[in-house]
């Protein structure tokens, strides 16, 4: 089974990826730049009493400094470096967040049934877009947009019935964080596969389903 830094080890290097130690700032400005994806910044940390609490300010925020700051997020994301970059100088320690729906959408499993899909896929020889793998120990797939629409009908083709699956397409409405983007205390979002010019172009739903709902099957 894969690890974490051998799926990222083992993936072409790329430009978005140059982020350690790199600001959050540059980061969200190349991902609009060079991936032409829409960004908006989220929440932040804060410490307090020695903690680092969400800027919320609610004390049992379940992801601090990792989700929206206001309530008009869809409207505030821009697909513009310029414009994000103006964003993230007003709040530089802003979660990078990104809505899902618009340049792709995000199949999202747990992370066990994620490595093992991503095991097979690679025996498949399939063509995998990026993936993210969060603390909250949660992967995200990057795949067309549509995908939220096409997958109930996906699985009960594959013999599932879609509730019986920990399988969550991402579509309209919805976002997810971008690395270096951290959960509070608990760690910081990673690439499991990295952008590269390879996976510029996403595959569809279709094409990672089959190993997707065998690995979630198995991780029940």
């Amino acid at each position: 089974m894969f690890s974490v830094e051998e799926t990222i080890a083992g993936t072409e290097a790329a430009q978005i990826p140059k982020q350690r130690g790199e600001s959050l700032l540059e980061t969200a400005v190349r991902y609009a730049e060079e991936r032409h994806w829409d960004v908006f910044p989220g929440t932040w940390l804060e410490p307090a009493d020695g903690v680092q609490r969400c800027s919320c300010g609610d004390p049992a925020c379940a992801v601090p400094g990792a989700h929206p700051a206001r309530e008009d997020w869809a409207t505030q994301a821009t697909g513009s470096a310029t414009v994000a970059r103006r964003m993230w100088q007003k709040q530089p320690t802003a979660s990078i967040l990104l809505p899902t729906g618009r340049t792709f959408d995000a199949i999202s499993v747990p992370e066990t049934a994620g490595f093992l899909a991503l095991a097979r896929m690679e025996r498949m020889e399939l063509t995998l877009g990026p993936v993210t793998l969060t603390p909250a120990r949660r992967m995200h797939f990057f795949v067309l947009p549509g995908a939220s629409v096409k997958l109930p009908e996906l699985v009960r083709k594959l013999g599932w019935s879609p509730s019986s699956l920990d399988l969550v397409a991402l579509g309209e409405g919805a976002y997810v964080a971008g690395p270096p983007t951290r959960f509070g205390s608990s760690g910081a979002v990673q690439w499991a596969c990295r952008p590269t010019p390879a996976n510029r172009w996403l595959p569809d739903v279709e094409e990672l389903i089959s190993p997707l709902a065998y690995a979630c099957g198995r991780d029940r």
